[in-house]
């Protein structure tokens, strides 16, 4: 029985895959544990009626578990890792905050107006924090195998490299060898090729009214 997701379809192209870095966290879940799924495309400019019957929030991603939509990637990771054990993709609670920041401060910098408010030393901080760790213990989070925390980095990281090269003409410095490996080591992974956004458009797209607003 195929597991149902619901997940951003692109702006604009509400048939194709969009560029939600939480919906794509879980269906890379999905992917990495091999469990079948089948995939609900949502237009969040024009909700359809079962959806938001189902999940008044109308928030993407949601997945069923028993008869219950379940919101929130975290909780749906969570309860894919304990209904489907093997592969483990347990990240060890040690790592389990490698990056954490790093979102949160790529946002920051993305809409700062102003280049001394210290936004990019904060994203260039964490990239450089996850760079130490990864030199010491890469190639992954966690070492030789993916783990949770890497798939939650994954989408994160690949917007943050679509998004500031187009609006901000800035990417990780080259200095920072672990994190560009790590970069290129996730993004070529079969289930991240099929779980990211259909065009980076898409991308560059969803995050423009956060940057023109």
């Amino acid at each position: 029985m195929a597991l149902e997701v619901a997940v951003k379809a692109a702006v604009g192209a509400p048939t194709l895959l969009g560029d939600c870095p939480f919906s794509q966290r879980v269906l890379l879940t999905l992917e990495e544990k091999k469990i079948p799924y089948k995939l609900h495309l949502i237009d969040l400019s024009n909700k359809p009626e079962w959806f938001l019957s189902v999940n008044p929030e109308g928030k993407v991603p949601v997945a069923l578990f028993d008869g219950k939509w379940v919101a929130d990637s975290d909780i749906i990771v969570g309860i894919l890792q304990e209904k489907h054990p093997e592969p483990s993709l347990i990240t060890p609670p040690e790592f389990s905050s490698v990056g954490s920041k790093i979102f949160g401060c790529f946002v920051s910098f993305l809409k700062s107006k102003d280049p001394n408010d210290g936004t990019e030393q904060a994203l260039l901080a964490e990239l450089t924090a996850l760079d130490e760790h990864l030199k010491g213990h890469g190639p992954f989070v966690a070492g030789e195998k993916v783990t949770a925390v890497d798939l939650s980095l994954a989408p994160k990281l690949y917007h943050l490299v679509v998004v500031l090269g187009h609006f901000k003409k800035w990417s990780i410095p080259e200095s920072l060898a672990h994190v560009h490996n790590y970069t290129q080591l996730l993004f070529s992974r079969e289930s991240f090729e099929k779980t990211k956004p259909a065009k980076e458009e898409f991308v560059i797209a969803g995050w423009a009214p956060k940057v023109n607003g």
